[in-house]
């Protein structure tokens, strides 16, 4: 829902109505994963066939080029005598349960589509629903809290999409160029990989260098190169530029928040640890909780007389009228403050001074 909401916010804008503008944005996005999956998937099956039938030769050419160098020898030693015979046993085992888990995916997956489908066609019963059950005097910051999330959420999603499809985009026309079969599918593994912070990085790299080493160590070496570079340039360039303000956590919060997710969660905790984290961290901002040690700052009274004003202003339009509409007094009220604030930020290098 945070994720395609802001489509269908632009689409209202441009004076289309709301029920067929989610029409519309979700047509768009069926038809667009369909003809993904239609392009891709049987290229990806027959090119991952391929690396599976081509593996014993591409690891006995690996192993020659290794064995050519006297420090790289026990790696070619190493990989003449790796046998797969403890696997091939559980390989069936393992494939039924892993079967099972892509069904339990799926279904999750559609479930969570249809709900937000459902969330976004009905959403102001149920944000009246929501507004009903919380006192009138914290509606103001309950309202600023769920557009925060969801600026949260949706950006991190969209961002995830948009650095994974750039990073198999790019994968894919570098192993071309040099040469190197099963692009597609070394690609698509990459952009994937690409998901995951800091390890995603290597799962990304790795493969792709080792099949060019394959075909050629000139081609290995271009292929670490480029890849390396471009890693460097997504987490300096386009990471802040397409996540914006809405996941910018201190170094230290990222790394204990990834290892408290994968802990807790595992792969999925991993994924999910970086949202989770800037929306504790919002929260405790919004909530105005007062952490052991801080001392209140004149930036804070600010932001306390502009929760007032607004408080003030809520009750005064919102008295006698319905919950649903409450609602959208309330997050009307909130949209102006963060535009106007996000207007002083832009336009001023020192807001604060603004204000004074």
């Amino acid at each position: 829902m945070g994720t395609l909401s802001p489509a269908v916010q632009w689409l209202e804008r441009h004076r289309v109505r709301r029920n067929f503008g989610i029409l519309l944005v979700f047509l768009a996005v069926s038809i667009a994963a369909v003809l993904v999956l239609t392009l891709t998937v049987p290229s990806i099956v027959n090119q991952a066939i391929s690396l599976l039938e081509r593996e014993p030769a591409f690891r006995t050419g690996l192993a020659d080029r290794l064995a050519q160098h006297h420090l790289s020898a026990p790696f070619a030693d190493w990989l003449r005598n790796l046998s797969y015979g403890a696997l091939g046993n559980t390989m069936a085992a393992t494939a039924f349960g892993y079967s099972l888990r892509i069904f339990e995916i799926a279904a999750y997956g559609m479930s969570a589509i249809f709900l937000a489908l459902y969330m976004m066609i009905d959403r102001d019963r149920l944000r009246g629903g929501l507004f009903a059950l919380v006192p009138r005097t914290h509606h103001i910051r309950l309202s600023r809290v769920m557009l925060n999330v969801e600026t949260i959420v949706g950006a991190y999603i969209r961002g995830q999409l948009i650095t994974c499809a750039l990073m198999g985009a790019f994968t894919f026309i570098l192993l071309r160029a040099c040469g190197v079969e099963n692009a597609l599918a070394l690609a698509v593994f990459a952009s994937v990989a690409d998901i995951l912070p800091y390890i995603g990085a290597i799962l990304s790299v790795l493969p792709a260098v080792l099949a060019a080493l394959g075909h050629s160590s000139t081609s290995a070496l271009v292929v670490l190169v480029m890849m390396v570079a471009y890693e460097e340039f997504e987490s300096r360039l386009l990471v802040p530029r397409i996540y914006g303000q809405s996941l910018r956590l201190p170094s230290s919060v990222v790394f204990l928040a990834l290892l408290v997710g994968g802990t807790l969660m595992g792969l999925l905790g991993a994924i999910l640890a970086l949202p989770v984290a800037a929306t504790v961290m919002m929260l405790i901002e919004e909530l105005r909780v007062g952490l052991p040690g801080e001392q209140e700052q004149a930036e804070d009274l600010m932001l306390r007389a502009k929760d007032s004003l607004g408080e003030e202003e809520y009750i005064r339009r919102s008295t006698g009228v319905a919950a649903e509409e409450a609602a959208a007094i309330a997050v009307e009220i909130s949209s102006d403050r963060r535009e106007k604030d996000r207007f002083k930020i832009a336009g001023d290098p020192n807001p604060g001074l603004l204000e004074k």
